[in-house]
């Protein structure tokens, strides 16, 4: 099998060769710094710390990295509006960038740079680009001039005659008579009063937005790298400019493959705040469990539109609850299998599974992942095996043994949990500890207060409790505990031998 993907750049699909075998450069554009993280900043760092786990459980080294740019004119808008200092504005909306990131289980990058910290990089590239003839100081500013570079346009697949200046929604509020071409754009826009900014040959000034990527990227991780991914709103001008730049610098190509993932549409609309159906993170995850975000986002091809629906969210939190019952019966259901690792410390932890790379799953798995990331083929992987598993426990559940030899249900528990980790699917047990003051439990009756979750003896008194008052005929009694414990996700099967459970 070879990995394929579909390069912006070429508008088709190609196997993947990394520049250095066994290594992956890889840069993502991130987030301007000056407000919470919505539902698109939500999609697009799901996908990519996909690609990069993936990439990472085929074998490559992988070294990620994801900007923040933390100078701009909404920077410098919110800072007055907040009347804080514009670098507290960008620290404060970094930390909550992580707040929300960590919550939806999206591995750190192995570096974070802030254009802020990479001024001399960027005053050295522009210096560049003056000597070669591809940029130009006029009043204070630099500017790049597009008709120096006979490729411009190439990642957009647009004509230079045909583009609009201002597609990045980033317009300048100076009157563009400085500029030789409409098209032109900045590199170096000169202070205003009052707004902050570094010393340069060309006077006191900041960066414009494109030449900060093109800096950082060469810094970090080099002349080329292997893959650029963004949003498919960066194709143009951010990515377009960023290739023009990097490229008339260094002559030679800035990325060999140029991802981007598509727009979240809300009811059918493109998310807009100008719309009012804008959604952040924060408020998402007041509703909705980070996994079933993460399933929703993964269930469409990453190149594609995806509609946030209520109904849409409701089928990826019934699909969540299929593979959150596979991904816990090895601890529902692994001691009773008597599986002999149940006990050890490492249980559930992919890191010490061991999974037939040969198996069906595991091959079928592979097969759509190659096939330029198909998440949807993946997550059909995860399912059939989730409900094999959702039914052999049935199966213990109601007659006290399943279809399947236990080993080879350990086989196939492992072989979900570690395949749904590459997909940042992940479910845990919740933390099953009594409250150590509860009167209730000292006193042996009702219903324990619980801090999350039951332990095994408390369902077990309870289902005690149950007995002895259907023997004395109080079936309301009876009632009352059956309902308790089905209210935490906790039902009881009656059988000839008595009553058996499960979580």
């Amino acid at each position: 099998m070879v990995l394929t993907l579909y390069n912006t750049l070429t508008r088709g699909k190609a196997a993947f060769e990394p520049l250095e075998a066994g290594q992956v450069r890889m840069y993502c554009c991130g987030v301007t710094v000056y407000d919470y993280c919505h539902l698109g900043h939500a999609r697009s760092y799901i996908v990519w710390d996909v690609v990069r786990r993936y990439l990472q459980w085929c074998g490559y080294d992988v070294r990620y990295i994801q900007n923040f740019t933390d100078i701009d004119d909404k920077i410098i808008n919110r800072a007055k509006e907040e009347q804080k200092p514009w670098d507290q504005v960008t620290a404060t909306y970094i930390d909550e960038y992580f707040v929300d990131m960590d919550q939806l289980n999206i591995q750190r990058a192995d570096a974070y740079p802030k254009a802020t910290e990479f001024i001399p990089q960027m005053i050295d590239l522009i210096k560049t680009l003056i000597e070669g003839g591809y940029a130009y100081a006029a009043g204070g500013d630099v500017y790049y001039a597009v008709e120096r570079f006979p490729s411009y346009g190439k990642l957009s697949g647009r004509h230079l005659e045909q583009m609009e200046a201002g597609a990045s929604g980033r317009l300048s509020e100076e009157p563009e008579t400085k500029k030789h071409h409409p098209m032109d754009f900045a590199l170096w826009k000169a202070a205003k009063p009052g707004e902050p900014f570094w010393e340069s040959p060309w006077g006191q000034g900041r960066p414009g937005w494109h030449i900060e990527c093109s800096a950082m990227v060469r810094e970090l991780l080099g002349d080329r790298i292997d893959i650029h991914s963004g949003g498919e709103d960066l194709v143009f001008p951010h990515h377009e400019n960023e290739i023009a730049q990097s490229e008339a610098a260094l002559a030679q190509p800035l990325a060999t493959y140029w991802l981007h993932n598509g727009f979240v549409k809300i009811r059918g609309d493109k998310m807009s705040k100008s719309l009012k159906n804008f959604t952040t993170i924060r408020a998402l995850l007041e509703v909705y469990d980070p996994m079933v975000v993460r399933l929703f986002v993964l269930q469409a091809n990453y190149r594609q539109p995806i509609d946030f629906t209520e109904e849409a969210m409701a089928a990826a939190t019934n699909g969540w609850q299929t593979l959150r019952e596979g991904l816990l019966f090895g601890y529902n259901f692994g001691q009773d299998l008597q599986w002999p690792d149940r006990g050890d410390a490492t249980f559930g932890d992919p890191a010490h599974m061991r999974v037939p790379s040969g198996s069906p799953a595991v091959t079928q798995f592979q097969a759509a992942m190659d096939d330029d990331f198909n998440t949807a083929g993946a997550l059909a992987v995860l399912f059939d095996l989730a409900k094999d598993l959702r039914k052999e426990g049935n199966l213990l559940v109601h007659e006290g043994k399943t279809k399947t030899d236990p080993q080879v249900l350990e086989r196939e528990w492992f072989t979900l949990v570690c395949l749904a980790q590459v997909l940042g699917l992940t479910a845990k047990p919740e933390a099953q500890v009594l409250q150590p003051d509860s009167a209730a439990a000292r006193a042996g009756a009702g219903t324990p207060e619980l801090i999350a979750g039951w332990t095994d003896a408390a369902i077990e008194a309870l289902i005690q409790q149950r007995t002895e008052a259907r023997k004395a005929k109080n079936w309301k009694e009876g009632d009352r505990i059956r309902d308790e414990l089905k209210a935490q996700g906790i039902t009881l099967i009656d059988g000839a031998d008595g009553t058996r459970w499960h979580r």
